[in-house]
């Protein structure tokens, strides 16, 4: 997917998010839809699977992944070491300890991008840091991660990495490759920072 069709399904889903979300009295909004639009125009909310599958691989303790599908849907498949909290209940108080912390990194995924992409908007108006969004989300994780195409022989260097790492990657995750994963995918980004939320004061007085 380009940045082009990303920013344009992001000014789509901003405005269903903006329309669908309710008044909101309890928590209060932090970002306006002004705010919101540039941050889905820089795209910054997405990771690549590539670099999803290199976190799990490396068994990064700060990554936190969250499935925001329905519970049956979770059940059937999903991926290693992933939580399940359904865009449905996302904004439950009984979860908020998972989606407002500043020890881990989210990833956000859903089938494709759009259910991940609302619930990350609906975090990130909130104030919300720390979410990402699996880019293309588990359609594309088995396209790329999964079941890897091989590149044509006229293909750069680098695709050839990419497809080896994503080979060996798929054995690694049970997709019966017998490739040997010997070294790392050379991810285009480096790994967000994790911003610490501060912690709240304990009120004044006592017994």
């Amino acid at each position: 997917m380009t940045i082009k069709n990303i920013i344009f399904v992001g000014l789509i889903l901003l405005g269903v998010v903006i329309a669908m979300v309710p008044e909101n009295t309890t928590k209060p909004y932090k970002l306006t839809a002004e705010q919101m639009l540039v941050e889905v125009q820089g795209a910054a909310e997405m990771v690549t699977a590539d670099e999803v599958a290199h976190w799990i691989i490396e068994k990064d303790p700060t990554l936190q992944l969250i499935d925001v599908r329905t519970p049956d849907e979770f059940q059937k498949f999903h991926l290693e070491g992933a939580v399940n909290v359904p865009i449905s209940v996302i904004l439950k108080d009984e979860y908020r300890d998972y989606v407002d912390q500043g020890v881990k990194m989210n990833v956000l995924y859903s089938n494709g991008t759009l259910g991940s992409h609302q619930a990350w908007m609906i975090l990130r108006q909130l104030g919300f840091q720390n979410n990402y969004v699996l880019q293309g989300g588990l359609n594309y994780w088995f396209d790329t991660i999964m079941n890897p195409e091989k590149p044509a022989s006229t293909s750069p260097d680098e695709e050839f990495a990419k497809y080896d790492f994503r080979k060996a990657a798929s054995g690694v995750f049970g997709g019966g490759s017998e490739a040997t994963l010997t070294a790392p995918v050379q991810t285009e980004a480096e790994k967000p920072v994790i911003k610490r939320t501060q912690k709240k004061k304990a009120p004044a007085g006592g017994c």
